[in-house]
């Protein structure tokens, strides 16, 4: 009796899918559920990509130099020629502020990028190793925060000096040293999930588990947090160049107007303070709202909180 031959299915190749079309769907998806569940954080998040923007391209943007002076001109209201008017010594008031974003985000990105290098850091291996190595990191963090930042930041920048350098690094160190209680606390969650103990189970090294396991698994809160400390590190800088110990001039920073010609001409010419406060509002503003949206769609525990 003949049989027949057993069929087999086939199985279809199964399409591969390039990482960077993955995480630009991912992007693509997050974002369409911040415009539908979060407008008002889509619209800080807008607000901060325009504020992004003028900053890459202040050079582009600016109808003049930012130090260009005319006499002439000096204390002019806003106006078509000048949208933002003048400042005293006749220099655009608008241009002065495209260039003061363009510092403020080589600063901001550049301290919020070290501030989340550091947290992460601290935060991964404080919170992984545990035991004595977590409690000595911890006391030195606590020992660390019970100083206010703003005495921190006006000691070092007095004794190195005004500058970009030290205060990208200053607020780094800063506001990345606090941060890591955040990241700690992520870490000392995920560690307890099963495929980390069948990781350890199997004899993987530390440094495998931690760059496999444990570091994709916290990056929703590190990425909150470094979108958070845009905003922080915005602030903190302008209230340095407030103070006279940020960047130094000639070089426009929205805090350095404020404390300037802002100061000085408020009453003669109020648009020198409105400008870069108003600027330095909205996008501090807009920077928290963003953080905190995104933070909610980032995080299951937070879903229908609110």
């Amino acid at each position: 009796m003949d049989t027949a031959a057993p069929t087999t299915l086939a199985i279809p190749p199964r399409r591969r899918v390039f990482p960077g079309v993955r995480l630009a769907w991912r992007i693509w998806r997050l974002t369409a559920r911040m415009f539908r569940e979060k407008p008002l954080g889509a619209a800080g998040g807008t607000i901060f990509l325009l504020f992004l923007f003028c900053g890459v391209f202040a050079d582009v943007l600016a109808p003049y130099g930012m130090n260009d002076i005319n006499p002439i001109d000096r204390l002019k209201a806003p106006s078509w020629a000048y949208p933002f008017g003048t400042d005293n010594l006749g220099r655009d008031v608008l241009s002065r502020c495209l260039y003061g974003a363009q510092l403020s985000v080589i600063i901001s990105l550049s301290a919020a990028t070290l501030a989340t290098v550091v947290s992460l850091v601290i935060g991964v291996v404080s919170g992984y190793l545990g035991g004595k190595v977590d409690m000595l990191v911890q006391r030195f963090v606590d020992a660390w925060m019970s100083f206010p930042d703003l005495v921190i930041l006006i000691v070092v920048v007095s004794v190195m000096g005004p500058g970009m350098g030290t205060v990208i690094g200053t607020l780094g160190l800063l506001l990345g040293i606090g941060g890591s209680r955040i990241v700690r606390s992520a870490v000392v969650s995920v560690r307890e999930n099963m495929y980390v103990h069948a990781a350890q189970s199997i004899g993987a090294s530390t440094p495998r588990i931690l760059w496999k396991h444990i570091v994709p698994n916290v990056l929703p809160p590190v990425i909150v947090l470094f979108t958070t400390r845009i905003g922080a590190v915005i602030l903190a800088e302008s209230g340095l160049a407030f103070l006279g110990l940020g960047v130094p001039p000639p070089a426009p920073t929205w805090g350095g107007m404020l404390s300037g010609s802002g100061r000085q001409f408020m009453f003669d010419g109020p648009w020198l303070a409105l400008a870069p406060g108003l600027c330095l509002t909205v996008v501090v503003y807009a920077t928290n709202v963003f953080g905190d949206a995104l933070r909610d769609l980032l995080d299951p525990r937070m879903r229908g909180a609110r």
